[in-house]
């Protein structure tokens, strides 16, 4: 949140005694300081007869441009001061913060923030002001994390604003719930989905320099473990289609990639993709997502952009009593595996040989989202769950003797059913510890709704 620039306006009726007004405003700006953002500020203002305190933080806060704006309520405020300030900057997100009284010895001091916020609350929502709504406690630590919830929001949604998901082919499978809508998507989050044709990167591939080819493969060979021996051309097929992506993903600036996988380069390159999405999310830090995931990429973008990790994909293969067995038939990124980075060439079904990812897992805490369209706008479907090492298990179709997957069991804090209930997609992207605060904070900033 270092890139945000945070507009502070405090505000207390004009009868209300200055120097708390001020000191109030003055501990909350200090915390707020505290959260490494840059703080453009002006006084507190009243309900002066004359307009001036408006008239001032109005020239105030417009001297700069601000990412977001932090009305703080210190005391009772008629609503039209603050209205005559903040629809000004209607086009910016905002906190409505209201702080609380303070005690001496055991009297309690008040000047009726939550007075001013209640008055206040209603009037924004119906104005279309996209705002969160936070207030302190007396003689409680201020709750500014509520607050630093939402600036993380806003920080997120304004990268967003600026990614593009590469899309090699589309709808993989003709499948459903991987499609989304380009136009809605990008007027809803800003961002883009440009689709290239997989003979792009064939074509690339016959340009890449076999000594590049063959660092790659070396650096596999000496950084992953095989349970066996690969044949010496998919190792090398795959690092050639990996650098003539890296080419395109680099060239275009692409901020996460899905490849198409089953009807792409299984069926027609005979190649199963696993090494060359465990390169590009290893290599080049991107997500990655296989089956045109369109909407899953994004989810992962918005994970990434809220806790900083790797936010890989996850499918469902079943719902038990009181959890989810969960895996991916390809591969999970390095910075989720515990242990070593473990790979088995085998094959599924009819398929070629490919590298598949037999890592591991780290378990713990965890929750599992999805972004998905919810009637004219959109949603993030959520739950929370403590991630155990899964019991052995296979999935039929593979290659005896069959690998174990890389897979979670996830035991729920909510019933399986309820969870069921509004489960969007087959792929849901994972991220560890519970992580509810920010994604509803990013839905209300983006009037999305939180399932």
């Amino acid at each position: 949140m270092k890139n945000l620039t945070v507009g502070f306006v405090g505000f207390g009726e004009v009868n209300t005694p200055r120097e708390i007004i001020e000191r109030k405003c003055g501990s909350a700006r200090a915390v707020l300081a505290g959260l490494g953002v840059n703080l453009l500020v002006t006084p507190p203002v009243s309900d002066d007869p004359a307009g001036n305190d408006v008239r001032r933080a109005i020239a105030d806060l417009s001297a700069k441009r601000m990412d977001v704006l932090v009305v703080c309520i210190a005391g009772w405020i008629p609503s039209h001061a603050v209205i005559s300030v903040i629809s000004e900057f209607k086009h910016l997100p905002m906190v409505l913060w209201g702080l609380a009284g303070y005690y001496e010895g055991n009297r309690l001091i008040t000047t009726a923030d939550q007075a001013g916020t209640t008055a206040l609350r209603k009037t924004m929502a119906d104005l279309g002001y996209r705002f969160a709504y936070v207030f302190d406690y007396p003689g409680k630590p201020s709750r500014v994390e509520a607050v630093k919830d939402f600036l993380l929001a806003v920080s997120a949604s304004r990268t967003l604003q600026r990614a593009k998901v590469g899309m090699m082919g589309y709808r993989d499978m003709n499948l459903y719930a991987t499609l989304c809508d380009g136009v809605s998507l990008k007027k809803a989050l800003g961002v883009e989905i440009e689709v290239f044709e997989m003979l792009e990167m064939v074509q690339r591939a016959e340009c890449v320099a076999a000594a590049d080819v063959k660092a790659v493969v070396e650096k596999v060979r000496r950084e992953w473990k095989f349970e066996a021996p690969a044949e010496p051309e998919t190792l090398e097929k795959s690092a050639r289609y990996y650098l003539a992506l890296k080419t395109i993903i680099e060239e275009r600036r692409f901020d996460a990639v899905s490849l198409i996988d089953v009807d792409g380069m299984k069926k027609l390159l005979q190649l199963p993709p696993a090494m060359i999405l465990m390169l590009i999310a290893n290599e080049l830090n991107l997500p990655t997502t296989p089956e045109n995931d369109t909407l899953g990429s994004v989810t992962q973008l918005i994970v990434r952009a809220l806790t900083g990790q790797a936010a890989p994909y996850f499918e469902f293969y079943e719902f038990m009593e009181d959890r989810l067995l969960v895996g991916v038939p390809d591969y999970v990124p390095a910075a989720v595996v515990d242990g070593d980075m473990l790979v088995r060439p085998t094959r599924f079904g009819s398929f070629s040989e490919g590298v598949l990812n037999v890592s591991k897992v780290k378990t713990g805490p965890v929750t599992l989202s999805r972004l998905l369209q919810h009637g004219h706008g959109y949603a993030i479907h959520s739950v929370t769950g403590t991630a155990v090492a899964p019991r052995a298990w296979e999935e039929a179709g593979w290659q005896q003797p069959a690998p174990q997957l890389p897979g979670l069991e996830i035991i729920l804090d909510t019933p399986v059913e309820d969870f069921a209930e509004n489960v969007a997609c087959q792929h849901y992207i994972l991220s560890y510890g519970d992580t509810t605060k920010e994604l509803k904070a990013f839905c209300r900033l983006n009037q999305f709704k939180f399932i």
